[in-house]
């Protein structure tokens, strides 16, 4: 089965095998020994020498942890949002009690740096600001150096969604002064779901400091204070670290500028392959396409869930369709992580011959 969604994703044998390891005292040396591994490997991918912190829990878990660390009910926060994600994170702000002003930006396009600097100038008591670097519902990535740049001019905090791009997509967490920055295990990562990776800047440690949303099993402090006993606060997702411990081994030996360099190259290619298919891509301007999913517009006849269907049992391909208000009307390759030219070749051949069997 080709499995082309933006998540999960497909894992190496490697990685697979190392997830059929017995359990292991998670109090132990040999656990305490491994995420002492992980972390530094991580810190270099994340490109950052700020705290990193692994969870276990879903990448929304993470955004959770974002907000709750560093924030008190009450504080104003600016959401820049383009998607279903962006939302997502305006939501759970809003679920703890802050002030969120949302910056809404048309779904297709990417965040607006200038939009986001207006906002600041217009609000001086906006505490922290909310982006997503990658937005999965509709395969855009914003220019987050921009964005971060225009931040960073009013020192306020920036908390990253990077699930779906970090790892695949350059981001340079200390250089453009980012705070939170959170990512998922089940997406550039090649593992399977259930970690949640974030890095804590300085600044949003001092937030920390002041922060009143109520946390517990999410807390940064537990977190590092168990970190420097070689331990997690919580009983672990022991099976995952496993997974992980072998395919950062296999990213580092890539080359975080090979990472990257091969999925902009996968992704010109499924551009590319779409486009002479008759489809068109849903990224208002190419230039923003994710090099981690593409979201491809249905024809005016198409029936997206049917063409879902005969991609899956016909060609044992499986996309992913549109969500929210998207749903129906594109569905989207993912080409993140684990995924060869190979790979993106069998999809678009098998994409070339459903497309006409999927009219409605």
């Amino acid at each position: 089965m080709q499995l082309r969604i933006p998540g999960p994703t497909p894992c190496p044998q490697e990685v697979l095998q190392a997830m059929s390891r017995q359990m292991i005292n998670h109090r132990g040396k040999a656990f305490g020994d491994m995420i002492n591994r992980i972390t530094p490997k991580l810190k270099n991918l994340f490109q950052t020498k700020n705290d990193l912190f692994i969870l276990t829990g879903s990448g929304t878990g993470g955004m959770e942890a974002a907000i709750v660390n560093v924030l008190s009910p009450g504080d104003k926060v600016l959401a820049a949002s383009n998607g279903v994600f962006g939302d997502r994170f305006a939501d759970i702000a809003e679920a703890y009690g802050a002030e969120v002003t949302r910056l809404k930006f048309e779904w297709g396009k990417p965040v607006d740096p200038d939009a986001v600097r207006n906002a600041l100038k217009a609000d001086s008591k906006i505490k922290a600001v909310l982006v997503t670097q990658n937005e999965t519902s509709t395969g855009v990535t914003s220019d987050l150096e921009a964005v971060s740049a225009a931040i960073n001019e009013f020192d306020k905090l920036i908390l990253v969604d990077a699930i779906s791009g970090l790892g695949c997509i350059d981001l340079k967490t200390d250089a453009w002064k980012c705070d939170v920055v959170v990512t998922g295990s089940q997406k550039g990562w090649m593992v399977p779901p259930g970690l949640a990776m974030v890095s804590v800047s300085e600044r949003a440690w001092k937030a920390h400091a002041q922060a009143k949303m109520p946390r517990y099993y999410w807390d940064f402090t537990k977190a590092k204070n168990y970190l420097e006993k070689g331990q997690t606060p919580w009983t672990p997702c022991v099976s995952v670290f496993f997974a992980l411990d072998v395919s950062l081994d296999m990213m580092l030996k890539e080359g975080l500028a090979n990472v990257f360099a091969r999925h902009a190259r996968l992704a010109d290619m499924t551009r590319s392959g779409v486009k002479s298919l008759g489809l068109s891509l849903f990224a208002a301007d190419e230039k923003y396409a994710s090099n981690t999913v593409t979201a491809v517009n249905a024809l005016p006849n198409m029936n997206v869930s049917k063409l879902q269907q005969i991609l899956r049992d016909e060609y044992k391909v499986v996309l992913a369709g549109g969500q929210g208000s998207l749903s129906g009307k594109i569905f989207r390759i993912g080409h993140l992580g684990w995924v060869t030219e190979a790979d993106i070749k069998e999809t678009l051949d098998a994409l070339g011959k459903a497309v006409p069997q999927s009219k409605s």
